[in-house]
C-alpha cells in the first residue's frame, strides 16, 4: 500500500472517529434506567452531561437541566472539560492533516509535510485519549454505583452514547497513530544523508592516515 493511501485511510479513521466522539456531546442516553410495570406505569429515566429526563410510555419526556457548573458532580465536569478538550484537539488535528497530507499541494516540501502530518497525528491521538478517559471515567461512575449496596437511589446502566463514544474514541486513536507514521519518509532520506557524509568523511581521512603511518 501506498503512504498517500495510507494517510487517506488514516484520514478517514481519524475524521470518523471524531464526529463519533462529537456527537455524543449532545446524546441523550449516557446512562438510562427503567422502572417496569403496568404499559401505562412504565418510565424510562435517562441522563447525559447536560440534563436528566424521564419518558413515560406515551413517549412524553420531561426534563432538567443540571444546575450551575459548581454544583455538578466532579465526574460531570471533568467529563465535560475532557470531551469539549476532544473535539477541540480533533478539530485542529483535521486542519494540520489537510494542510500535511501528500495528496493536498499546500504545506511546502514532503519534509515539512511529514512533519505536518505526524503533528496532527499527535492531536489525534491526544483527543482520542482525552474522549476515551472522560467517557471511561462517566462509565466508572454508572457501574460503582450500580453494585454498590449502599446506595440506595435510582441506579443507572450505561446507555448509548459511551459505546459510541469509546468507538470513536478508538478510531481516532488508531488514525492518528497511522498519521504518526509519515515522520518514517524523513528518517530515511536522513539517515542515508548522514551514512553518505560518514563515508565520505572516511574516505577523505583514509588517505591522511596512510601518509602518517608510511612517514612513522
Amino acid at each position: 500500500m501506498s503512504h498517500m493511501a495510507s494517510e487517506i485511510i488514516a484520514f478517514v479513521l481519524s475524521v470518523s472517529g471524531w464526529v463519533l466522539v462529537s456527537s455524543t456531546l449532545p446524546t441523550d442516553y449516557w446512562k438510562v434506567s427503567s422502572i417496569d410495570g403496568t404499559v401505562i406505569t412504565t418510565a424510562t429515566f435517562w441522563s447525559n452531561l447536560w440534563k436528566t429526563c424521564v419518558t413515560d410510555s406515551t413517549g412524553v419526556s420531561n426534563c432538567k437541566d443540571f444546575p450551575s457548573m459548581l454544583a455538578l458532580e466532579g465526574h460531570i465536569q471533568a467529563c465535560r472539560g475532557l470531551l469539549i478538550a476532544a473535539v477541540c484537539l480533533g478539530f485542529f488535528g483535521s486542519i494540520f492533516a489537510l494542510v500535511g497530507m501528500k495528496c493536498t499541494k499546500i504545506g511546502g516540501s514532503d519534509t515539512q509535510k511529514a512533519k505536518i502530518t505526524a503533528f496532527s497525528g499527535l492531536l489525534y491521538i491526544f483527543s482520542g485519549l482525552c474522549a476515551l478517559t472522560g467517557i471511561s471515567m462517566y462509565a466508572h461512575q454508572i457501574t460503582s454505583q450500580f453494585f454498590d449496596p449502599t446506595v440506595l437511589e435510582q441506579k443507572y446502566e450505561l446507555g448509548a452514547a459511551l459505546f459510541i463514544g469509546w468507538a470513536g474514541s478508538s478510531l481516532t486513536v488508531i488514525g492518528g497513530s497511522i498519521l504518526c507514521f509519515s515522520l518514517n519518509d524523513v528518517h530515511p532520506s536522513t539517515k542515508n544523508k548522514a551514512i553518505s557524509q560518514l563515508l565520505s568523511l572516511i574516505g577523505c581521512e583514509l588517505p591522511s592516515l596512510k601518509i602518517m603511518i608510511i612517514r612513522a
